[in-house]
């Protein structure tokens, strides 16, 4: 049940830290948001009603586990949790790590920029997700999570 003109159906969406039957967990190449996580359900569904109550609790157990190790790794100020279809009408959820003095807090990622952060910070911080990616990628999500 995939849609041929849907991104999320015909590409992975980023790079794929960890992935099971049904569902991908991407790192997205967003250069300016270091430690942002995708979710995203295989099949080309639109809401989370459209999934079964077990569906349902696979998908949010994922994107729990995948807040908390974002919180462990990277001690955000923040997390911002965010299930958009308005673009992509393909369920997905982003898990956003926020910090005060990123370049548009308190604002949503997608709303006004307000500041640059210092590149040698951004640099930091891109150091710090790639120690998020390996402790996804080293999660076992294909047998706790395959619904």
């Amino acid at each position: 049940m995939n849609n041929p003109t849907c991104h999320l159906c015909t590409h992975d969406g980023g790079e794929i830290l960890a992935s099971n039957a049904v569902l991908r967990i991407i790192a997205p190449d967003e250069p300016e948001f270091p430690g942002l996580v995708r979710v995203v359900w295989n099949l080309h569904i639109g809401e989370m009603t459209d999934l079964s109550p077990q569906h349902r609790s696979a998908l949010m157990q994922v994107v729990c586990q995948v807040e908390q190790l974002i919180r462990d790794v990277l001690n955000p100020h923040k997390i911002n949790l965010a299930s958009f279809g308005n673009f992509v009408p393909h369920l997905h959820w982003h898990i956003i790590p926020r910090w005060e003095d990123d370049s548009y807090f308190p604002e949503s990622i997608w709303g006004k920029k307000l500041r640059e952060i210092p590149a040698d910070l951004l640099k930091e911080r891109h150091q710090q997700a790639q120690d998020l990616y390996e402790a996804i990628r080293s999660f076992d999500f294909k047998s706790k999570y395959n619904a």
